[in-house]
């Protein structure tokens, strides 16, 4: 069997594991080959794409990013997209597709299975944040290097007697604010599932700091909700699924502590560090567990499923359910970040 592969959206470590594990166990155990298409969706859109052998996968496994390259390129804005991207499938010989991304790169999956195109799906953000899967692959590699950044910033904050803000990845939900910060222990930890008060966080800090305590570490997902307009929310750029490109949170958030307490405050972003370099030894396992659970479902001929993790199984369930709504951080672990907080009458 002739199967294209192709990683979509943002990167993530533990890519390459997965698209090792795919073509190693269908060479080895179905005598498929594979294509690989450049750039997510616009290697498919463009008829871009390279062959996945044995050779092309060898030595893969350790390294971040991913060898197919990736782009948030949406065949259904552009011109007969669909339809081009169905062409050049015909093209390569394609009978099933294998398709790693998120919520945006998984939608136009769904739209190509009810095509008729044959697909099957693996989930990937390291917001940890698709619904039907209890993880995302390169989730646990960006809390490891988010709760190293924050270990490292409280030093020199207790040095200086700082408030340093740390801004960590997490557009919808906060999944790496809450791990990585709890873990490091910041002293306040806003994500977007909560609005929060500035004045009230101000007031925690000033709590903290008359107790004798005066540095803080205040940890931010991106996402997180500072009073911003919907006004000025339209202004800002957004990308082909029309998403706004989110960043800056944690400057504005610094700027307003360090005004309402007085005290020093600085911010640090991590940004795409969080996505770079080598994934986690727990990231490559399940990342090579959701690689042969995506070939196995191709040749069990379970198309339009995306492979999910449920407890210590892999499983599947339905693109459409996956993709249907966001999975945001529960209230167990809501209360475990308030439970550690300094509390201010």
């Amino acid at each position: 069997m002739k199967i294209g592969i192709l990683t979509g959206g943002g990167d993530c470590p533990g890519l390459n594991a997965v698209i090792r594990a795919i073509v190693r166990k269908g060479v080895f155990h179905y005598n498929d080959t594979f294509v690989g298409f450049l750039e997510g969706w616009r290697g498919v859109l463009e008829n871009m794409a390279r062959p996945l052998d044995l050779e092309a996968v060898a030595g893969i496994l350790p390294r971040g990013g991913t060898i197919l390259r990736t782009s948030r390129t949406n065949p259904v804005k552009k011109e007969r997209g669909l339809e081009r991207c169905m062409e050049n499938l015909t093209k390569n010989g394609v009978e099933a597709m294998i398709v790693l991304g998120g919520d945006d790169t998984q939608s136009v999956s769904q739209k190509l299975f009810e095509h008729g195109v044959k697909v099957v799906a693996v989930p990937k953000t390291i917001d940890n944040d698709l619904s039907g899967t209890d993880l995302c692959f390169g989730f646990d590699t960006a809390v490891s290097i988010a709760t190293e950044a924050i270990d490292r910033v409280h030093t020199t904050a207790e040095a200086h007697n700082r408030v340093i803000v740390v801004e960590v990845m997490g557009r919808d939900s906060g999944w790496i604010a809450i791990y990585s910060g709890v873990a490091g222990g910041a002293d306040v930890i806003l994500i977007p599932e909560q609005p929060f008060d500035i004045q009230e966080i101000a007031e925690t800090l000033k709590h903290r700091h008359d107790r004798g305590r005066y540095f803080s570490i205040v940890v931010v997902a991106e996402g997180a909700k500072l009073a911003s307009t919907p006004a000025e929310d339209e202004r800002r750029k957004k990308d082909e699924f029309g998403h706004v490109r989110l960043g800056g949170v944690g400057n504005s958030l610094a700027a307003e502590i360090e005004s309402r307490t007085g005290f020093e405050t600085r911010a640090v972003v991590l940004g795409h560090i969080q996505r770079g370099g080598s994934p986690t030894a727990f990231d490559r396992m399940l990342a090579t567990r959701y690689g042969i659970g995506a070939i196995d479902l191709v040749h069990q001929g379970k198309f339009g499923q995306m492979v999910a993790l449920k407890g210590s199984e892999i499983s599947s369930i339905p693109i459409t359910d996956a993709i249907s709504r966001t999975r945001y951080v529960s209230p167990e672990l809501l209360d475990v970040e308030l439970s550690l907080r300094e509390k201010h009458t």
